[in-house]
């Protein structure tokens, strides 16, 4: 397997030191405490559109559970509503969930300008190449995986091939193993990448609510954008892209078995996550 130094930065030119984010991210939360302590409780709604008999919803739930429990120190609760394409998004959300077919997921995004609207399932390129302002991706691209896979291949020409995941049940590091044991434990299934990205998709909602103090959706779509620091367990502080995309390493497996993680140490510079598909809006 290929290994990275713990809590790497994301930005290989950065002068902050690792950790840095970590304890500032504590610390912001620890504030964020102090302030709601004194407030009324801000609920905060969110909203899945899709199948809710699906490894992506339930990947959602598993976000809202913990989200429910920071929120308890927070001053913060949380409600997920599945809707249909017919159903009008409740007022008030502040993002919502997708993992539907595509002509789904562009009439949401078309039909919520103001609002997050986050892909948990879809690997289509094209989708990120139309660079809406307000569709993130949680979900890793079919370039992604293609970069990553070609990494692994430069590394070991004669080696089997591998093919790169968003998640392995069996991936430990960065309290990886929690999170999967979490998984388990509340839907006695492994934890896939449809899982993950829904899982993913709330949670970082539900940080960026913590440090943002608001539910309003439009502060959320500019602190998505341009303020993200989502671990997501992958040891590593992530971020969207000008595309929407999720910036986050990839595993490789080989014949169902973790095998390695990309970026490929030796072939790419380990903390770089552009590494990993396009990286501009291009159309």
């Amino acid at each position: 397997m290929f290994h990275r130094t713990p809590h790497r930065q994301l930005h290989p030119h950065s002068s902050r030191p690792p950790g840095r984010v970590t304890w500032l991210r504590l610390f912001s939360l620890l504030l964020c405490a102090s302030v709601a302590a004194s407030a009324q409780a801000l609920e905060v709604k969110l909203a899945f559109l899709g199948e809710t008999d699906s490894a992506a919803h339930r990947g959602a739930l598993q976000g809202l559970a913990e989200a429910q429990a920071q929120g308890e120190f927070l001053g913060l609760t949380y409600a997920l509503e599945a809707i249909d394409p017919e159903t009008a998004l409740p007022a008030g959300t502040s993002a919502l969930v997708v993992a539907a077919p595509a002509a789904t997921l562009e009439g949401a995004v078309a039909a919520h300008r103001g609002v997050p609207v986050l892909n948990a399932v879809l690997v289509e390129d094209a989708l990120r190449r139309q660079c809406r302002p307000n569709l993130f991706h949680t979900q890793a691209s079919t370039e992604m995986r293609a970069d990553a896979e070609a990494q692994w291949q430069k590394a070991n020409p004669e080696g089997p091939a591998a093919r790169a995941q968003v998640w392995h049940p069996d991936f430990t590091r960065y309290a990886a193993a929690q999170l999967n044991k979490r998984y388990r434990d509340t839907f006695k299934e492994a934890m896939t990448d449809e899982a993950w990205a829904g899982w993913a998709a709330v949670k970082l909602v539900s940080d960026t609510v913590a440090r943002e103090q608001t539910a309003e959706a439009a502060t959320l779509l500019s602190a998505l954008r341009e303020r993200l620091a989502f671990d997501g367990q992958k040891g590593v502080d992530l971020s969207f892209r000008a595309d929407g995309q999720l910036r986050q390493p990839l595993l490789l497996v080989v014949d169902g078995a973790l095998a390695g993680e990309a970026p490929v140490r030796g072939v790419a510079d380990i903390e770089d996550l552009d590494s990993l598909g396009r990286v501009e809006c291009q159309p």
